[in-house]
């Protein structure tokens, strides 16, 4: 692969060109160099980099997970093979953590929805909006 313009490596890998500049930004990836018309241009190695954030992104890693990770892909001998399990673990127990709290909030979905007639009767008597409202028997919060 020769040297590819902003936009060619954008499509290539299908993200946008906005994409690219905000990690740049973010001093994850870096232009092998511009144009004397000001383009940028990225190399096989750019690319892979690009690459390799983007998947990472796509397993739900932090954009200062994945600086650390390519810290450790630049000096692998920095870290060990135990230093990436840490954080990927980290990363499958955030996962975990939302995961219940979605289930959570399709069990609760699930029973207001289930309780509701979804007939044409007065919104006023529906039961999904009687359960959003604060409890009355609660105690005032102060303002």
């Amino acid at each position: 692969m020769s040297q590819l313009r902003i936009g060619e490596l954008a499509s290539r890998l299908g993200c946008s060109v906005e994409t690219l500049r905000f990690y740049e930004r973010e001093g994850l990836l870096e232009a092998t160099g511009r144009s004397s018309n000001g383009y940028r241009y990225y190399n096989q190695n750019s690319a892979q980099q690009l690459e390799f954030i983007l998947r990472a992104k796509t397993m739900g890693f932090s954009l200062e997970d994945i600086r650390e990770l390519l810290a450790i892909r630049v000096d692998p001998t920095a870290s060990s093979c135990g230093d990436v399990r840490s954080t990927a673990e980290e990363k499958l127990a955030q996962v975990a953590r939302k995961i219940a709290e979605l289930q959570a909030m399709r069990d609760a979905l699930s029973k207001v929805i289930t309780a509701c007639c979804g007939g044409d009767v007065p919104a006023n008597h529906c039961s999904i909006l009687h359960a959003l409202e604060p409890d009355s028997t609660k105690p005032e919060v102060a303002q």
